[in-house]
Order: structure tokens, then C-alpha cells, then sequence
């Protein structure tokens, strides 16, 4: 009956992905960064040179959402192991897996082509200031 309880137990928080994987990587978070990144911070307009640190707490966000996911799916393949239908059982939680770390990867993507964007900017601004100013015909 306890091994029933803790299996509806993790499947409730499996159908609660976002909420409850976010809420437990918030709480990652809070220990890993000092000041961890707010809504209100996602939305407002960064500026330039505070980009790279903003991507570097953005990425930190990301490795704790991931963290929690994986630490949900080894619990999970643990009480796998305790049924008798087991390659089943390991074979919905790798789907739930693959399916909570789907966002993580896209939003991870997203950060990687916004950080390619920003150092092609950054070359380019060097690469003017490094350029030889055209002479005055005059």
C-alpha cells in the first residue's frame, strides 16, 4: 500500500511538470545564485553590457530546472524497479523525462542563438573601431 501511495505520489507530480519542477528548481536556485533572476527582470530590457551575466543566471535557471527534472526521473526508476512490469514502467518515465526536458532544451537554444547574436554584435562594434577612418579629400 505505501509503494502504491509513493507511485500516485510521484505521478501527481509529474502531471504538475511545470509547476512543481519549477517551483523545486526556484528553490535550487535560491541556494546556487545570490540573486536569482525575476519575471520582472526577464521582461524588461537588459542593457548591453549586462547581457553576459544575465544569460549566465538565465543558463544557471536552466542547469536547476534540469537538475530537478532528473533528480524526479531517478526516483521515479527507482520505484520502477520495485514492480514487477518494470521495462514499462522505466519506459513511460524516460518519455516523461524526454518530455519535461523538451522546454529546457528549446528555451537553452533560444539562449545560445541570442548569445551567437550578441558576440557577432560585439565583434562588429570592435571590428568598426578598429577600422581606419576614410581621409577628407579636402
Amino acid at each position: 500500500m505505501m509503494r502504491r501511495l509513493g507511485w500516485f505520489m510521484v505521478m501527481a507530480l509529474l502531471v504538475h511538470t511545470g509547476h512543481a519542477w519549477a517551483q523545486s528548481a526556484r528553490s535550487v536556485n535560491d541556494t546556487v545564485l545570490d540573486t536569482p533572476l525575476t519575471a520582472m527582470e526577464q521582461a524588461q530590457p537588459v542593457p548591453v553590457d549586462d547581457l553576459p551575466e544575465v544569460m549566465a543566471r538565465q543558463r544557471a535557471l536552466l542547469q536547476g530546472e534540469r537538475e530537478a527534472v532528473l533528480v524526479v526521473y531517478e526516483s521515479q526508476k527507482k520505484l520502477c524497479w520495485q514492480k514487477f512490469a518494470v521495462n514499462p514502467c522505466l519506459n513511460d518515465a524516460r518519455r516523461q523525462r524526454r518530455q519535461a526536458l523538451h522546454p529546457l532544451k528549446e528555451q537553452e537554444l533560444s539562449l545560445n542563438a541570442q548569445e551567437r547574436l550578441w558576440r557577432t554584435e560585439q565583434r562588429n562594434v570592435r571590428l568598426q573601431n578598429k577600422a581606419p577612418e576614410p581621409k577628407d579629400p579636402s
